[in-house]
């Protein structure tokens, strides 16, 4: 049986040029072509890390400091003289033009002498004279608050050993520590061949916040948890932001480039 229908007749093409002819095509790629830029355009870019600036020592001769451990006066059992030192040693290595001894070294030549830390510039300069360095660098602090907004007071001093330093052949390192001690509540005393800087630093000011945050640029994952705020959580990271901010000024002091 066949079926008697309208047969179809196929649609002729239109001819190039016509709207819904053979530029369709080119019509839809270039539709997609300009979609996926805006889509690429809008997408968020990832956060790109900062860099940090560099500190360098005045004048051209290559130094080599050591460090002592750290003098405690904020009456804060938490903070451990070891590892305050080494924070101190952490922000040293990366100043230019400066050798920094490790800090169990120090403390090994501290230990042979039965002093339990610095106290005068008699006893710097031996300490320098048997690690043959150029000077030690005592850290003290006088406040330590660890918790969110932390707050650090610190200090640096600096004790450049003299030109010439007279070691007694029979050394009596009980005699040493009695030798221009202060009192346990005060700072060591102050000399012509020292350098000191001093600051205190709460996280709750603006201006110390904002020299944390540019701080913390190329030295933190910028997509992390955290980010920058991990310098607020970890008292152990804003030490290290403290010391690397009196690093800084120990560099610029006028004082440190007429001792030198």
């Amino acid at each position: 049986m066949r079926y008697f229908g309208r047969r179809k007749t196929p649609r002729p093409n239109p001819p190039p040029g016509v709207p819904g002819g053979g530029d369709r095509k080119v019509f839809l790629r270039l539709g997609l072509l300009l979609g996926m830029g805006v889509l690429s355009g809008c997408a968020e870019q990832p956060p790109q890390y900062g860099i940090e600036r560099p500190v360098f020592l005045p004048g051209h001769k290559r130094q080599v400091w050591a460090i002592a451990p750290m003098v405690n006066l904020s009456g804060q059992k938490s903070a451990d003289p070891i590892l305050q030192a080494d924070l101190v040693y952490q922000q040293l290595q990366q100043v230019e033009g400066l050798t920094v001894i490790p800090v169990n070294r120090t403390v090994e030549v501290l230990l042979s002498l039965r002093l339990e830390k610095v106290q005068s510039e008699q006893q710097a300069a031996l300490v320098c004279d048997l690690l043959g360095c150029d000077g030690l660098i005592v850290p003290t602090i006088t406040i330590y608050d660890p918790y969110n907004p932390p707050k650090l007071g610190a200090s640096l001093q600096l004790f450049i050993k003299p030109p010439s330093v007279a070691r007694q052949a029979t050394l009596s390192p009980r005699e040493m520590a009695r030798q221009a001690s202060p009192a346990p509540d005060q700072s060591l005393p102050a000399g012509n061949g020292i350098v000191q800087v001093v600051g205190m630093y709460d996280a709750q000011n603006g201006s110390v916040r904002s020299t944390l945050l540019r701080y913390a640029e190329g030295r933190n994952d910028p997509v992390g948890p955290l980010g920058a705020k991990e310098y607020l959580v970890s008292m152990d990271r804003y030490c290290g932001f403290v010391y690397h901010v009196l690093v800084a000024d120990l560099m610029n002091s006028p004082r440190l480039k007429r001792v030198q």
